[in-house]
């Protein structure tokens, strides 16, 4: 079949042909559960037209480009091989359902460099099917293109993956994405999106599952009644209407001497589980505050029925959290005591003494006034200022 242009693209064949393709891991058939349907089905395709600085670093052909697009024979093969070289170069994969399922702008900007007169020649290209797959090996080998299931590039690809899950509190999407980059810099030809997603969610798993036996492990070697006082905290006390964990992540709501007095306590209750003693060291801080964000966005009752070590290790980051957020908050409020209570009074008190002494500092003027008045008219007459002087104009 023949390739027809149509408005901006260059499509190749019907959608449900294009979807047949699917099956092999290609196309968004399988469902992909942190993706949008609109993401998965952008995925390894041009999903729109390369900007201008795209198409000059994407989409230029240099001598090593042009000596290997010369081996063909006609000008609608070298129009094809071009597209093809850029497609790789810039999606990371050679489109698999159809090779020209580009938009049109890219191969204008191919044949002008190649110099074709008529770039829609390059429909012909798949008069022959094999020519794309062997054009595309070609390809493969002489930019040194890697398969994904290549033994040792896949054992990179899980290094990189496993580290840089473990390192960044980052979701799934972009874990995705940084996936991504790393293959296309690599030259790792990028696998379907449903293999690849399904990879992202695992390392994912295997990381958050090694972060909750890390953190619990640690909280038991500490102390193994430590546990259980922490999942204590989920029960609610008779008489109240929320849990204890509830209780502490309250904090203070006023600016008296009281409410610091409770800061305080709330302070000393949250340091009595000393969970400065658990070695944590070897888990990325950003690791641990993420964990800690999201057992405090989760009521306890969620808490509660979370499975082990997950849930002592939930526990066990929050309240490391709010020994932290509890400290600054009793100084935060003892900082505005401070400045209200204490600070402000003693300056009330200093104003209304410099208040008190103006009936002595009016007198003390009118007397340098008439001191003054006396130099400039009469003491600088006779040459000189006489005590009588002075001494009769504070008369």
């Amino acid at each position: 079949m023949v390739g027809q242009y149509t408005g901006q693209w260059l499509r190749w064949g019907s959608w449900k042909d294009r979807r047949a393709g699917a099956g092999a891991g290609y196309g968004p058939l399988v469902p992909v559960e942190f993706l949008t349907d609109e993401q998965a089905e952008a995925y390894g395709k041009f999903a729109e037209e390369p900007t201008r600085p795209e198409l000059e670093r994407f989409f230029f052909l240099d001598d090593v480009d042009r000596d290997l697009i010369a081996r063909r024979r006609s000008t609608y093969h070298q129009l094809g091989f071009a597209l093809q070289m850029c497609t790789v170069r810039y999606i990371g994969r050679f489109l698999p359902d159809d090779p020209l399922d580009a938009p049109w702008p890219v191969v204008e900007h191919l044949a002008a460099q190649l110099g074709v007169e008529d770039p829609s020649v390059v429909k012909r290209y798949t008069e022959r099917p094999k020519t794309a797959y062997e054009h595309a090996w070609e390809i493969r080998d002489a930019y040194e293109y890697h398969e994904y299931d290549d033994a040792e590039w896949s054992r990179r690809f899980r290094t990189f993956l496993n580290s840089r899950a473990w390192t960044h509190a980052e979701g799934p999407k972009a874990l995705f994405d940084h996936a991504v980059g790393w293959l296309r810099r690599n030259r790792v030809l990028l696998p379907g999106v449903s293999v690849l997603a399904r990879q992202v969610s695992e390392v994912r798993r295997v990381a958050d599952k090694q972060l909750h036996a890390t953190v619990a492990g640690a909280a038991r070697r500490a102390d193994p009644a430590l546990p259980g006082d922490l999942v204590a905290t989920l029960k609610t006390p008779e008489g109240s209407r929320f849990s204890e964990l509830e209780r502490l992540r309250r904090p203070p709501t006023r600016t008296t001497g009281t409410a610091f007095a409770r800061a305080l306590e709330r302070v000393d209750e949250i340091g009595a589980y000393r969970l400065g003693r658990l070695r944590l060291s070897q888990i990325p801080p950003n690791r641990m505050a993420a964990l800690a964000r999201y057992a405090l966005g989760s009521k306890a009752p969620l808490l509660e029925r979370a499975a082990e070590p997950k849930r002592t290790a939930m526990l066990t980051a929050v309240m490391r959290h709010l020994e932290a957020k509890a400290i600054d908050e009793a100084l935060d409020l003892f900082q505005v005591l401070m400045a209200t209570r204490l600070l402000n009074s003693a300056k009330r008190k200093t104003e209304k003494e410099r208040l008190s002494t103006l009936p002595q500092l009016e007198r003390a003027s009118r007397v340098l006034a008439r001191a003054a008045k006396v130099l400039f008219e009469d003491g600088l007459g006779t040459g000189g200022l006489s005590y009588s002087t002075v001494a009769s104009s504070h008369a």
